[in-house]
């Protein structure tokens, strides 16, 4: 991208109190709103000669907008805007398909496995014992065709046999029980916690060196009946959790031993 020297310097006034960065913040904010940089985001020095400001004034401006979570740059990276974030509410029975979907992007996953095992920390984790049948399905999350998460989920074969047939590339896990099995869970517990992925997960999700992950570990029930156990990485980049709150009402987070990850 060209921009002629000094195009947007008269957007600047150098008579305000306000300082340049802080005016250069407002004004990259609100191009990035407006969706200006869709292909790349313009370097220090083309910066500097579009708004005819000094280097120290672009670099202030530009950490300003990563610390509000619009960019995200890295040593030997070019800046590029951040992607966007999806949310996960606290206390709420979640669908990562259903928030991709929801905010307008593209939900798609590589199925990395679809079948029959046996796994001793999921039979654990399920209750049943070690030989029991289980069905496996492991996928890699995209949210516009970038990965977002790594996701393996186990179900006893006994519920979740038939869906051995269905293509997960673009369907969610519980709305296909409920269609093709005639269950979906009621309840369950996430813990969520900040972790390490093995080698192979970071390559999936394309992991940066200075990106973060977050591990959920979810176990879903029917009445108190396990049905599902999940292990779930998500770049912290592209994935956060949040909470609605107010005087009116309960805001509860409890805090509980992390289990040593047995993915």
């Amino acid at each position: 991208m060209t921009t002629a020297e000094g195009a947007r310097s008269g957007l600047l006034d150098r008579r305000s109190s306000q300082p340049l960065w802080a005016q250069l913040v407002d004004d990259l904010d609100r191009r990035l709103h407006r969706n200006e940089f869709t292909d790349e985001f313009p370097g220090e020095h083309e910066l500097c000669r579009e708004y005819d400001v000094s280097r120290h004034t672009v670099r202030e401006a530009l950490r300003r907008l990563r610390e509000r979570g619009l960019l995200d740059s890295g040593r030997g990276r070019p800046t590029r805007v951040r992607q966007h974030l999806i949310e996960q509410p606290l206390g709420a029975l979640y669908s990562l398909f259903r928030e991709v979907e929801s905010r307008g992007l593209v939900q798609r996953s590589h199925v990395l496995a679809l079948a029959e095992v046996t796994d001793a920390a999921a039979a654990d984790r399920l209750g049943v014992v070690e030989s029991t049948p289980l069905l496996h399905l492991a996928r890699l999350r995209l949210a516009d065709d970038e990965p977002l998460a790594v996701d393996r989920a186990w179900l006893p074969m006994s519920i979740a046999g038939p869906l051995l047939g269905v293509d997960f590339t673009h369907a969610a896990l519980y709305d296909q029980l409920e269609l093709i099995c005639g269950v979906r869970p009621t309840g369950g517990r996430e813990l969520l916690t900040a972790g390490v992925p093995d080698d192979g997960d970071r390559a999936l999700l394309q992991l940066p060196d200075d990106v973060g992950t977050l591990r959920i570990e979810r176990t879903a029930d029917i009445d108190g009946q396990p049905l599902e156990w999940r292990v779930t990485w998500l770049r912290g980049d592209r994935f956060a959790v949040s909470a609605d709150w107010s005087r009116y009402s309960e805001y509860r987070m409890d805090l509980a031993a992390a289990n040593p990850p047995r993915t």
